[in-house]
């Protein structure tokens, strides 16, 4: 065989489709991804497909990450989901990272210089809800994560076999919405509590041919 690198193409299985190139002893191969099967919203654009496949529907804890996630669902009340993911990284900059206790402290010239920001939604409500239920989390004795986990229903779901039948609420986000409401926090319907759910892994609303339900489907090894 020449010295000079020869090329090969193979199949890899494990990722979204794009193309890598490793070598292989003095064989530069070319990784060629393919398509996946996923829920079908998640195919119209490609921050879609990186948030379908390494997020939505993924178990997340933690105060601080959940209620970055209470707020951008509010945010996204009214539009689509892709303006608000393609402006998270502004909408992180702009609310410190989303930590509790710094937008807690938001204030007056806090909210001016939101409303200036060009790379968020300049929705004066919005970002005083923002505010408002940061303040709220900071009183909620068991944190934020406990609570909004403690309505995530337990046993086994029947997984949806098309979008037509993911619902848009479940008694779970009506119970949801009803007790932050009821601890003050606001912009919080039961539509935005069971996206949060979705979202964040309380419930799993991957379609039957998606990969993603496939690979929570198989058998634990170990």
């Amino acid at each position: 065989m020449s010295r000079a690198a020869s090329r090969a193409r193979v199949s890899c299985t494990d990722r979204s489709p794009r193309q890598s190139e490793l070598s292989v002893g003095s064989t530069s191969v070319v990784c060629v991804e393919p398509e996946r099967q996923r829920c079908d919203w998640a195919n119209s654009a490609p921050e879609y497909v990186v948030y379908h496949d390494e997020e939505w529907g993924t178990p997340l804890h933690g105060d601080d990450v959940l209620f970055e996630r209470v707020c951008l669902e509010a945010f996204q009340s009214g539009l689509s989901w892709i303006t608000i993911l393609r402006k998270r990284p502004a909408f992180r900059a702009a609310f410190a990272g989303f930590a509790i206790d710094a937008v807690a402290e938001f204030g007056p010239d806090d909210e001016a210089r939101l409303m200036a920001d060009a790379g968020i939604v300049r929705n004066r409500a919005k970002i005083a809800a923002a505010v408002r239920n940061a303040r709220a989390a900071q009183r909620v004795p068991e944190g934020l994560s406990e609570l909004l986990w403690s309505f995530a229903p337990g046993g086994e779901r029947p997984r949806p076999a098309t979008l037509a039948d993911v619902p848009a609420t479940s008694a779970e986000s009506v119970a949801m919405a009803k007790e932050l409401k009821r601890r003050g926090f606001v912009f919080v319907g039961p539509t935005t509590a069971y996206a949060l759910m979705q979202a964040t892994g309380m419930v799993d609303d991957h379609v039957a041919d998606c990969f993603r339900a496939q690979r929570h489907s198989e058998p634990a090894r170990g």
